[in-house]
């Protein structure tokens, strides 16, 4: 157990990026507990929207576990904005994932890229990092959430609260996860239309126990759809990332997906581009490097479209294997895990940079 002034001290040497100043100074420190179980802290930042309050709990988390040891135990970092206690809606309604601080929509414009991989394994990576995480299978017509976590026979439980029916999600490695998948026998085709498809999604949007989340991942179909339409009317969405591979087939595609998510009926910020199957890696050889698809096309893209480069992710068998047994390889402390956390960091850093 350390004690809050020591915990304070620590605190006192992380600085607002906008404000200039140290978070104690500036009144962001609303409370902080340490007991047996861990250390809980209460930050109230003076506005609701405050773009930097991502970076500064990461920011956090790492230089509590630097000063006070790796192993510290952090239970919480809640954030209460000041201006939040002051404006009194009771007549208003919440807004559908209102707890939620930031929800990124992962797609592509094409099947086949690894979209899902790279959702899968960034969600680990974000909750590797100390974020709590959420990750929604929107894919409703080919759902392989349930596979590369190892949850194919996994049903959730539904309860009762207040007049509402409560869909429990299922909880592995810290993240909170649905899926259509989840409903279905893995061998069975979903035959539903495009109404169908759409009022079930809203269903588990709206009816999932997600609670407080730093991190919602939402897994899109390939392409565009009736399902990208209905994410951005039900939920106010953070921001887009675009998967892709080198290959030109597979960029066409991905700039159609860059072009929807810009359009006046979409208008949601594209944060930037992940290239996967950016090159081949065999495991015998670790410093070789195969560009099987094409170099760089990607990251060509990327410029060309004024987005950033969120990462390039290699061929490399353990992502395979990683996705096939459920247990995504950026659990583990090896090169491509290492890209994965990379691609994390990179993402946290373009949300919180102004968008204009």
């Amino acid at each position: 157990m350390f004690s809050v002034d020591k915990i304070s001290e620590i605190l006192s040497t992380i600085i607002h990026p906008g404000a200039g100043s140290d978070i104690v100074s500036l009144g962001m420190v609303g409370n902080i507990a340490s007991d047996e179980n861990g250390i809980s802290i209460l930050l109230t930042p003076e506005k609701p929207t405050d773009p930097f309050m991502s970076s500064i709990r990461s920011v956090i988390v790492r230089k509590l576990k630097d000063t006070l040891g790796y192993d510290v135990a952090i239970n919480e970092i809640t954030v209460e904005p000041r201006a939040a206690a002051v404006v009194q809606q009771e007549d208003k309604p919440e807004p559908v994932l209102s707890a939620v601080r930031n929800i990124i929509a992962v797609s592509s414009g094409k099947g086949g890229v690894g979209k899902t991989t790279v959702a899968v394994n960034l969600a680990v990576a974000l909750s590797s990092m100390g974020f709590s995480v959420g990750l929604l299978d929107a894919d409703v017509f080919g759902p392989s959430v349930p596979k590369m976590f190892n949850a194919e026979t996994y049903r959730p439980e539904i309860y009762r609260k207040g007049d509402t029916d409560v869909i429990a999600p299922m909880i592995k490695y810290g993240i909170k996860v649905l899926s259509a998948g989840f409903f279905v026998s893995p061998g069975d085709a979903v035959i539903w239309r495009g109404p169908m498809a759409s009022n079930f999604l809203k269903q588990l949007i709206a009816q999932g126990d997600w609670g407080q989340l730093d991190y919602l991942l939402i897994d899109l179909p390939p392409g565009t759809s009736d399902i990208h339409i209905t994410i951005v009317q039900e939920v106010k969405v953070t921001g887009a990332i675009v998967v892709t591979t080198p290959q030109q087939v597979a960029l066409a595609d991905a700039v159609k997906g860059i072009s929807m998510f810009n359009s006046d009926r979409i208008n949601v910020r594209v944060l930037g581009l992940v290239e996967n199957m950016s090159w081949f890696t065999p495991a015998e050889l670790p410093d070789n490097r195969y560009y099987i698809f094409g170099r760089d096309g990607g990251k060509e893209l990327a410029e060309k479209a004024g987005i950033p480069l969120l990462g390039q992710i290699p061929i490399v068998q353990s992502i395979c294997e990683g996705g096939d047994s459920g247990k995504p390889v950026a659990l583990n402390e090896t090169a491509t895990g290492q890209a994965f956390a990379a691609l994390a960091a990179k993402l946290i850093e373009t949300i919180d940079k102004p968008y204009k």
